[in-house]
């Protein structure tokens, strides 16, 4: 499998493969190149319906020129524990952050999630995340404001009373249920518009339809999260039963 930056004729074939509509999987397994490494060439350039290849190929170019010494600088910053490769591990970072940011989070939210999901403790301070990230503490303090109010991490004073920011399980949990629950809202204004339009017309019909999928919606995907969340505790052991933490 060939390794090392994406070529121009790989992009371009790429490219090639988005215009005929065929899965990132296919075309990653005819460049011989990781899925991955195709999702994130096309999240980070424009997404799948504005790549262009020369574009995306210049863009590359550019971030390696200006990212070159801060990496360099912070991949001395922050020693990886248990052997770990830290190239690869960079590597997946930009991947699942990438990942994060196609669902809807800002890029700093983004690398602020993905910084503490791969940290062992869960947990870090904001000085720890500005020197990991090598950004300023106001742009960590504008992220976290933000994930703690979509419920994706919480705050906690260690012994030296600072701020520690918490990811763990019952977190992601918390979150699950708090968006299934999102659409209540929508769901009472859309039957208040059944009463408005009249029950038995087409626009009152639309809208109760919508209330019934969403209010389905957030039951099945209530309802699993119970039933599944023993399955986030237990994921929390490594490979020899113990805590990771």
């Amino acid at each position: 499998m060939p390794g090392g930056r994406l070529t121009q004729q790989e992009r371009q074939q790429i490219a090639l493969g988005l215009a005929e509509s065929l899965p990132y999987a296919e075309i990653a397994r005819r460049l011989d190149r990781p899925t991955s490494t195709v999702t994130r060439e096309v999240l980070r350039n424009g997404g799948p319906n504005a790549y262009r290849a020369d574009l995306a190929h210049r863009a590359t170019e550019r971030r390696a020129r200006r990212r070159a010494p801060a990496s360099a600088r912070a991949a001395e910053s922050v020693p990886q524990p248990h052997g770990r490769d830290a190239e690869a591990v960079a590597e997946y970072e930009e991947t699942f952050t990438t990942v994060l940011m196609a669902s809807g989070l800002n890029k700093m939210s983004a690398r602020v999630l993905t910084c503490l999901f791969t940290t062992d403790t869960g947990s870090l301070t904001a000085s720890e995340l500005a020197q990991r990230l090598q950004v300023s503490p106001a742009s960590i303090s504008k992220a976290i404001a933000f994930l703690d109010s979509q419920s994706l991490v919480r705050r906690e004073r260690d012994e030296r009373r600072r701020d520690r920011y918490v990811i763990d399980n019952e977190l992601f949990y918390q979150a699950t249920i708090a968006s299934a629950r999102a659409n209540d809202q929508l769901v009472e204004t859309a039957r208040q518009g059944v009463a408005v339009l009249g029950p038995h017309t087409p626009a009152a019909a639309r809208l109760e339809n919508i209330a019934r999928f969403l209010d389905f919606i957030s039951e099945s995907i209530t309802r699993a999260a119970e039933q599944a969340r023993d399955v986030l505790h237990a994921s929390a052991e490594g490979p020899s039963g113990g805590s990771t933490r």
